[in-house]
């Protein structure tokens, strides 16, 4: 049994003891934030003070005189103000879970705990109007990293991609090839205008081009290529159809190759598109309308919100009889539900803040287990470089896009920026940070403290000294071992965690933690060229840590290289 589960049950017993317990009251434990305060500590005394009617240290105290716990495992339980009981584990502990770590390898921090449960995580989902750009890297990172851990504690996880490949977006799209299609294929006889950009240049495009068209170059490129294929033959289309569906196809492909170029592959890729033309849509409109909670009012369909706790109502179908993007959107979360999924995580950007409630509200009304849904909003990314905001705008071709990030920064400082705060935080990428390469680099930090070890097992190997769990981990007592030890061992209950909450940016910090008490035992305990027994077991010890850093690295989808030219920082 892990030590959180046992420590858990072991409260759950005290607790049993005394009256006044809310029934199914489950206490937390979490590593304190200062590792001087013991391995792990609970706050369930405040958090039933006002159940019990009694000071939290005082519910402390007799928690703690109640806890029967084995001395094999734990060390030492205390009482601290305000109410918290903290846990330090034994040593005998300590060494028979580094014995495990370095049996169970790779597969160190895996569990069951999702086992028999299937997730589907819908990230990226951008509209197919242009190529990603950073906004949608923060995204995709996010989801991506998500579904990895969910992976590691057991859930069975889809990772789909939804795109909205219907309404006036497209309409706009398709228009915006055409123009430069009809300006590439017949320029002389072409009247023209002036559409100024993002950047305050002016550009020239047919006059048929939208206002608010895409004026990015890979429309052109897109409009070349069918001047290529089809010479000046799609002048007499009666509509844009020829041209959305190329660019539609062109722009997907190009998605996908970004995404691989992070590691992500999506196995889904669910088209809106398919919930007109299977009725879906349609279906669901009619359901609410069952509810008697849709109205009409100035030929719009309005759903009425404001009876559900919103302060207004809201349009399902514009009086141009075009739906909004809520209604598909709510037909899709049928779908989601219906191929049943034990949880639907949507990572959207903060822009969909006010908008998903009502997708939940409509689940509850259809009696749908809105509850499986779960929704996490990120906030956006503001490039920097020499310390000054990069300004983006898709439409006006003034952006920066995910490939080209990718090219000058490399996949992985680009997923570890992405991660490396809450995505509840607004995230200033720093593209001068981005590109350094020395430890300065937070992600070259990890990968420097992995390629240490791997040259440290190395040179132990040249010279016959090599480890393996069966060790005598008693000889390490050293404090810089014994911390690098606890750090090391924390590792399935801190990815359990982030998992748990949702929060990737959680094994940034802890993988942070492991690589700087590495660096302090490497300091204080020379492994080459003690004697035998202690070199053994200080270089399992580094070999336990290199483990945590693969599988930590793994997990956030950067890798772990076995050696790295080492660069002094700059002045």
């Amino acid at each position: 049994m892990a030590m959180k589960e046992y420590l858990k049950e072991a409260i759950q017993q005290a607790l049993s003891q005394m009256d006044g317990v809310p029934e199914g009251f489950e206490p937390e434990l979490e590593a304190p934030r200062i590792a001087q305060h013991g391995d792990l500590a609970t706050n369930c005394a405040m958090q039933l003070a006002r159940h019990l009617r009694r000071a939290p240290l005082q519910i402390a105290e007799a928690i703690a005189a109640c806890l029967v716990l084995d001395a094999d495992r734990i060390a030492r339980c205390e009482v601290v103000r305000p109410g918290f009981i903290n846990f330090r584990f034994s040593k005998r502990h300590l060494y028979q879970s580094l014995a495990a770590c370095l049996a169970a390898g790779l597969q160190f921090g895996r569990s069951r705990k999702g086992q028999g449960q299937r997730a589907l995580v819908e990230f990226v989902s951008a509209n197919p109007t242009g190529p990603l750009t950073v906004g949608h890297g923060r995204n995709a990172v996010l989801g991506d990293t998500i579904a990895n851990l969910l992976e590691w504690i057991g859930y069975d996880v889809t990772r789909e991609y939804y795109f909205n490949d219907a309404g006036r977006q497209m309409r706009v799209l398709g228009a915006s090839v055409r123009g430069r299609y009809e300006q590439l294929t017949h320029a002389a006889g072409v009247a023209t205008k002036m559409l100024r950009t993002g950047t305050d240049a002016e550009v020239v495009v047919p006059a048929s081009f939208p206002d608010d068209g895409y004026l990015g170059n890979y429309i052109i490129t897109i409009a070349k290529a069918l001047a290529e294929k089809h010479g000046d033959a799609l002048l007499t289309a009666e509509d844009e159809a020829p041209f959305t569906s190329a660019a539609k196809a062109a722009i997907f492909e190009t998605i996908k190759g970004t995404l691989q170029r992070l590691g992500i592959v999506m196995d889904v890729f669910f088209n809106e598109q398919s919930l007109y033309d299977s009725g879906a849509v349609a279906a669901v409109l009619e359901a609410l309308r069952d509810t008697g909670y849709i109205y009409q009012r100035e030929g719009a369909t309005w759903f009425k919100t404001s009876a559900l706790g919103k302060d207004g109502d809201t349009v399902l179908v514009k009086s141009s009889g075009e739906p909004t993007y809520r209604l598909p959107d709510i037909a899709y979360h049928c779908d989601k539900i219906g191929r049943g999924f034990d949880r639907c995580i949507d990572v959207f950007g903060a822009d969909h803040i006010a908008t998903y409630p009502d997708i939940l509200r409509a689940l509850r009304l259809l009696k749908l287990d809105a509850d499986r849904v779960e929704v996490i909003i990120y906030q956006f990314v503001t490039l920097l470089r020499g310390g000054k905001e990069v300004k983006m705008s898709t439409r006006k071709a003034n952006f920066v896009t995910l490939d080209a990030l990718i090219t000058e920064v490399g996949a992985d400082v680009a997923r570890y920026f992405f991660l490396m705060r809450s995505a509840k935080r607004h995230l200033e990428f720093d593209l001068d940070l981005a590109k350094e390469a020395s430890d300065k680099n937070p992600v070259f930090y990890l990968q420097y403290a992995h390629a240490r070890i791997c040259s440290i097992a190395d040179k132990a190997a040249s010279i016959g000294i090599e480890t393996d769990a069966s060790e005598d981990f008693s000889l390490l007592v050293h404090d810089a071992e014994v911390a690098l030890i606890r750090q090391v061992v924390r590792f399935p209950s801190a990815l359990s965690a982030a998992a748990l909450a949702r929060e990737p940016h959680r094994m940034i910090g802890y993988l942070r933690e492991v690589a700087e008490q590495f660096s302090q035992f490497y300091h204080h305990c020379r492994i080459l060229g003690e004697p035998r027994q202690i070199a053994r077991a200080r270089l399992a010890l580094a070999l336990a840590a290199r483990v945590v850093l693969a599988n930590g690295l793994a997990v956030l989808g950067i890798t772990a290289p076995t050696s790295m030219e080492r660069r002094e920082e700059r002045p």
